[in-house]
C-alpha cells in the first residue's frame, strides 16, 4: 500500500481507503453482518489506513459495525464519518442539519457507534441551506478546539462554497462523487481544492459498480438495490454503459489488471483518494493493488479517447438525489 498526505494539513491516509456504505443492507442490498465484517478486516489487513462513513448509511448501522469491528486497531486508522444527510419521505434534505446544535448531538451519537472519542475527519454530508456554511464550518472549528475531531470536510459542495467555508476555518478535504464515469469535479471542485491546498476524496469511484464489472444487466441489481432509481443503471442508458466500461476492461485486459484497477489507478495518479466500496473481501484486496499501479501518459490519452466527459448515458442520479447537491 502506498500512503500520502490529504491536502496539506498533514493528514496521511492509505492511497486507496474503503467507503463503508456498502457495509449497510438495504443500500446495495445483499450484504451480510459476516460478509460486511470480513471485507472491513481484509481492508485493514491490506494496510488501508481510511475508513469513511456516514451517520445515514444503514439508519447508523455502519458506524456501528465499524466500531465492533476496529476493536484495538482504533489508533492505526483515520477514521471520517458525516453528518447532515437526513431526509424527509420525499427525499429532501431536513433543514437545520448545519445547525451547532444539531452538528454536536450527530458527533456524540457518532462518536458512541464508532466507539472511540474522537474523529479524524469529520464531514457535513450536504449542504444546509438554511444555515451559513461558515456557521457551520464555525462551530466544527470549535469541535477542533475541543479535541473532538481533528480535521474539517465537506462533501457535494460548489467550488464557492468551498472558498466560504475555507476562510472560516481551514479545510482539510472534500469529498464528491468521481471516477472516469463521473467528471463533473474537473469543472471547479478540482481546482479550487488543489488552489486551496484541499485533499479530494472521490466516493463512487468504480461509477456504482459499473466499472467494477459487478453490474452488466439489470438482473443483476436485487429488486431493492437504490441503483435502480438511477438513470444509468435503465433501459438503453444500462446497454450503453456497459459497452462504454468493457472499453475500459480492454484496456485493463492489455495492461494484466482489472478494470476497477485501472479506474482506480487514474484517479490515483490525478492526486485523488478513491474509496470504493464493496461487500467482498476480494474485491477489498484487488482494490488495494491498484495503489502500486502507474499508469504512463499513453494510458491517460487512449482513456480519454475511449471515455471523453459525455461518454455516459443518463444523470448520475434521480432528481431527489441531485437536489441537494450544493452548485452554486
Amino acid at each position: 500500500m502506498q500512503y500520502r498526505s490529504l491536502g496539506r494539513r498533514g493528514l496521511e491516509v492509505s492511497a486507496v481507503g474503503f467507503g463503508a456504505m456498502t457495509l449497510s443492507p438495504g443500500i446495495y442490498a445483499g450484504v451480510t453482518e459476516a460478509d460486511a465484517a470480513a471485507a472491513l478486516v481484509a481492508a485493514l489487513d491490506a494496510g488501508v489506513t481510511f475508513i469513511d462513513t456516514a451517520d445515514i448509511y444503514g439508519a447508523g448501522h455502519s458506524e456501528t459495525l465499524i466500531g465492533r469491528v476496529l476493536g484495538g486497531r482504533r489508533d492505526h486508522v483515520v477514521l471520517a464519518s458525516k453528518f447532515g444527510g437526513d431526509t424527509d419521505a420525499e427525499g429532501r434534505l431536513l433543514p437545520g442539519m448545519g445547525r451547532a446544535s444539531y452538528l454536536r448531538k450527530a458527533l456524540d451519537a457518532s462518536l458512541t457507534r464508532l466507539n472511540t472519542d474522537h474523529l479524524d475527519l469529520y464531514y457535513l454530508h450536504r449542504l444546509d441551506v438554511t444555515t451559513p456554511v461558515e456557521e457551520t464550518v464555525g462551530a466544527l472549528g470549535e469541535l477542533v478546539e475541543e479535541g473532538k475531531i481533528n480535521h474539517i470536510g465537506l462533501s457535494e459542495v460548489s467550488a464557492s462554497t468551498i472558498r466560504r467555508a475555507d476562510a472560516v476555518h481551514p479545510i482539510t478535504a472534500i469529498q464528491t462523487e468521481y471516477s472516469l464515469f463521473s467528471r463533473g469535479p474537473e469543472d471547479g471542485v478540482l481546482p479550487a481544492c488543489r488552489e486551496l491546498g484541499i485533499g479530494f476524496v472521490a466516493y463512487s469511484p468504480l461509477g456504482r459498480g459499473l466499472l467494477g464489472g459487478g453490474v452488466r444487466a439489470a438482473g443483476d441489481l436485487a429488486e431493492n438495490d437504490w441503483r435502480r432509481t438511477n438513470p444509468r443503471f435503465q433501459g438503453p442508458n444500462l446497454e450503453h454503459n456497459v459497452s462504454v466500461a468493457d472499453a475500459v476492461e480492454t484496456v485493463a485486459a492489455e495492461l494484466e489488471v482489472t478494470g476497477a484497477q485501472l479506474a482506480l489507478a487514474w484517479l490515483i495518479q490525478r492526486g485523488v483518494v478513491p474509496i470504493p466500496g464493496t461487500r467482498r473481501a476480494s474485491n477489498v484486496l484487488a482494490n488495494a493493488a491498484a495503489a502500486d499501479l502507474a499508469l504512463d501518459p499513453a494510458v491517460f490519452d487512449r482513456l480519454e479517447s475511449l471515455v471523453p466527459r459525455d461518454a455516459v448515458a443518463g444523470g448520475q442520479a434521480d432528481d431527489s438525489y441531485l437536489a441537494a447537491i450544493d452548485v452554486t
